[in-house]
């Protein structure tokens, strides 16, 4: 959540920020209740100072053997008064609080206003592949020839948005995988496996809930004693420290976690969004930061570098895009996109969204750490990035490095991890 500090200083300014995301905001009711609240806390505190005072005063009263009773009367009805009031005063901040978490993250004011249609290409990587003396296939059609996916008996099994990896594509998925974990182990990430079930506060430490309470599969009841599936690895280990505070020489803390991640919504079906490019179920690696305050910027400019490094390695042709304030996630104050090329319907999709949360995470997960010069806490920033969805890796590969012979070449860097094979061959037809 952002600070309640800066709606209250300057809430026309908070609001011109929130409109280029393109959300109309209305901090009336917030300022209103904030202001019942604050003074409501002095009168609070007024009244327990003057309990506080005349308590001291008693014992000496009865020393001096005067009758105290008309005086503990009094403290008494105070004390049911005091109790009153900090019953309004726990109602008033809940709703506060409830506000506060459902407003989005605040944009970086460096970032373009609107949505996609002013997402910006900053940076490409190799050249669009050319097919030489054949008509190339869709990742689908390849998928089928080389005995890869099984669509049918994923649907058959789970119904729409499902498929099975079977043979040489179980392998390639897992070459995948592996080549990732390693690359991440090799830099420093701490390489985590988390519980595919998390209660109800990891939702709303994300930044997930409660907007997007409908958007998980729920295991249990859906409120706070109930527990769903991760939609990303993200939602765990932006968690991993909720309620404590670390020393400042403990971070940054990098962490990879391997997941399969379930999302309710699976996309339409649009042409762009057939075979495997967006499902309920898909495999990656995220990659996760704490840092500091100071440090922020350099943590997100790391991170994007590794996602890109990770395409380069695998010899794909992609493009960074630096997304406007109306297409990054909620909880995000940036993001860049890693988008790869689809050569069957020539258009670019996103295979890593690497994103600066700043504190909006820590906020609201009171995840803190120590100032080393001034003794002071202060809250962590979070960072997120995909690294990689192999739901988007492994159509590009197939589609990118197809041969005129139907075969596919393995990228180098997974060959090892495939037993040395170097193409993927179509299987016979029966």
């Amino acid at each position: 959540m952002i600070a309640l500090e800066l709606i209250r200083e300057n809430p026309e300014k908070i609001r011109k920020r929130y409109l280029s995301r393109g959300k109309e905001v209305d901090f009336t009711e917030l300022l209103e209740l904030d202001k019942k609240r604050r003074v409501l806390t002095r009168q609070v505190e007024d009244m327990k100072a003057e309990r506080n005072k005349v308590s001291a005063e008693v014992p000496v009263l009865k020393k001096q053997g005067q009758d105290v009773s008309q005086v503990v009367a009094q403290m008494k009805k105070l004390g049911d008064q005091i109790s009153e009031k900090d019953k309004v005063l726990s109602e008033l901040t809940e709703k506060i609080n409830y506000i506060l978490l459902c407003l989005p993250n605040l944009p970086d004011e460096d970032l373009a206003s609107g949505g996609k249609e002013n997402n910006k290409p900053i940076y490409t990587f190799g050249k669009k592949p050319e097919f030489k003396g054949f008509t190339p296939k869709s990742h689908i059609d390849l998928c089928r020839d080389l005995g890869l996916i099984d669509y049918e008996r994923g649907a058959k099994l789970s119904g729409n948005g499902a498929w099975i990896y079977t043979g040489d594509g179980a392998r390639l998925e897992w070459a995948l995988l592996s080549f990732f974990i390693d690359e991440h182990v090799k830099d420093g990430f701490t390489f985590m496996l988390l519980p595919h079930m998390l209660n109800y506060e990891c939702g709303l430490g994300a930044g997930q809930f409660p907007k997007f309470e409908d958007e998980v599969y729920w295991i249990d009841q859906k409120d706070r004693n109930g527990r769903f599936l991760l939609p990303t690895a993200e939602t765990g280990l932006v968690n991993l420290y909720r309620g404590e505070i670390l020393k400042e020489s403990e971070l940054p803390k990098k962490f990879a976690g391997y997941t399969p991640c379930y999302r309710r919504e699976a996309g339409s079906y649009r042409a762009e969004e057939r075979g495997m490019i967006r499902g309920h179920q898909f495999n990656k690696v995220e990659m996760v930061m704490y840092t500091t305050r100071d440090k922020s910027d350099e943590a997100f400019d790391y991170l994007v570098k590794k996602a890109q490094s990770l395409v380069e390695k695998l010899g794909l042709h992609y493009q960074l895009v630096k997304l406007a304030a109306g297409d990054c996630s909620d909880s995000m104050c940036r993001t860049y996109d890693v988008e790869l090329w689809i050569p069957s319907m020539g258009i670019y999709k996103e295979c890593s969204s690497v994103s600066n949360a700043r504190d909006y995470q820590a906020r609201r997960s009171s995840m803190k750490y120590r100032d080393s010069k001034t003794g002071k806490t202060e809250f962590m920033h979070t960072l997120n990035g995909s690294g990689l969805a192999t739901s988007r890796v492994l159509p590009a590969i197939v589609e990118q490095f197809q041969n005129a012979d139907g075969s596919v070449t393995i990228p180098e860097v997974l060959r090892k991890y495939m037993g040395g094979q170097e193409k993927l061959l179509p299987k016979p037809k029966a």
